[in-house]
């Protein structure tokens, strides 16, 4: 599960990670009234930003520095009004519903900070690097020995010696260390207690000196949570700032019946029973020339209504041009299979090419169900094997 960058700043602010003062609006007159009432508590210059779940705000110009209300309600009725389009967004782009307006801070040097999954260790692991306010990945491609690791124990979590090592080896000084410590200690204690998978400070600032701060402030300005959904049960707080307005209407709806279903940018439709069944499906799919529509894993419980859900979903995008079905029964039961087949095909039709491969549990009544309703799913075809579901899937396709 994702939250907004406001969302965000509230965990890190509650977790004594220090922010600045900022807003959620979801109108242009909120945006000009917030911004107004920050100009008049004596900001100079505020932030405003575009809260979707994708990257590259910036460079989209969904992220504005504004100097006064007037410039401020321009910018608001800019995002608010135009769909956001980035490389993470794809051509189609985001429609923008909420904006955060922030006191603008000065910069002296941007860090990058994080906690996530160190898959390889099994462990997580903070991250860290000088180099703050890029992508951490082109980071890691172009200059890797810039990026810091330290994992954390399982059990005490990390530790203030490994925290302090962070704070010198990334160049802080004086009072800065003690301030970059207790942001690395408080960081990695909320991704403990809020079960996240990715909890991420990017920039980490650092400010110019002032007369208040001599040796400048450590803040976060910008920030982005990844949640573990399997944890949401416990995590009421987290799991109410969820907005479905972010995510895929098919997907929310496929969750709704416990299935797995991802969108993606190809037309041969799949549904599959297992993870691993289904990445393979995909990649037999593109082998043989054809591209996926999606990522579809009806698991091994799935009712005969889950199975007609999923051949909606998958026949209401009007990419998909093909299906192909490949289950393989071990906890699911092929009938239930064919059975849903028959379903769909009644409920809803099939207008483009089916492709039905079964192996195991009930096979062979799932094969005599579908052979007694071939006449009426005259778009249908039985396949050997997943070769040879691939093949006649592709050819169909492209044919």
């Amino acid at each position: 599960m994702k939250i907004h960058e406001y969302q965000a700043r509230e965990l890190l602010a509650d977790a004594g990670v220090p922010v600045p003062t900022g807003h959620m609006v979801q109108s242009v007159d909120e945006a000009a009234t917030v911004a107004g009432r920050l100009f008049d508590e004596g900001a100079s210059m505020i932030v405003i930003k575009a809260q979707v779940h994708a990257g590259g705000r910036g460079k989209a110009g969904f992220v504005k520095l504004v100097k006064s209300r007037n410039e401020a309600r321009d910018a608001a009725k800019f995002m608010l009004s135009n769909k956001m389009v980035s490389p993470q967004t794809g051509p189609d782009g985001l429609e923008v519903k909420r904006l955060l307006l922030a006191d603008a801070v000065d910069i002296d040097k941007e860090f990058y900070l994080a906690v996530t999954v160190d898959r390889a260790n099994n462990t997580a692991t903070m991250i860290a690097s000088a180099e703050g306010g890029v992508e951490i990945e082109k980071v890691a491609e172009e200059n890797p020995d810039a990026i810091l690791r330290e994992p954390l124990h399982p059990l005490l979590g990390l530790q203030p010696y490994q925290a302090r090592k962070l704070a010198f080896d990334l160049g802080f000084k004086g009072k800065q260390v003690n301030q970059a410590v207790k942001c690395m200690l408080n960081l990695a204690e909320l991704f403990r207690t809020s079960d996240a998978s990715l909890a991420e400070i990017n920039p980490l600032v650092l400010t110019p000196a002032t007369d208040a701060h001599p040796d400048g402030q450590v803040l976060a300005i910008d920030a982005k949570f990844n949640f573990d959904d399997n944890a949401m049960f416990r995590q009421k707080r987290i799991a109410a700032m969820f907005d479905p307005t972010e995510e895929n209407p098919a997907e929310l709806r496929a969750n709704k019946f416990g299935l797995s279903y991802v969108a993606l940018d190809g037309n041969i439709g799949c549904l599959v029973n297992g993870a691993g069944l289904a990445m393979s499906t995909m990649d037999i799919i593109k082998l043989h020339g054809g591209e996926p529509a999606n990522f579809l894993d009806v698991g091994g419980s799935a009712t005969e209504e889950a199975v007609r859900e999923a051949f909606e979903i998958i026949l209401e995008d009007d990419k998909v041009k093909g299906v192909l079905v490949n289950i393989f029964g071990g906890i699911m039961q092929c009938d239930k299979i064919a059975r849903g087949i028959v379903g769909a095909a009644k409920e809803i039709g099939f207008k483009v090419p089916l492709v039905v491969r079964l192996e195991g549990t009930n096979v062979e009544l799932a094969r005599e169900i579908l052979e007694d309703a071939k006449a009426d799913i005259d778009m249908m075809q039985s396949a050997t094997d997943l070769t040879d579901a691939a093949s006649k899937v592709c050819a169909a396709v492209t044919g």
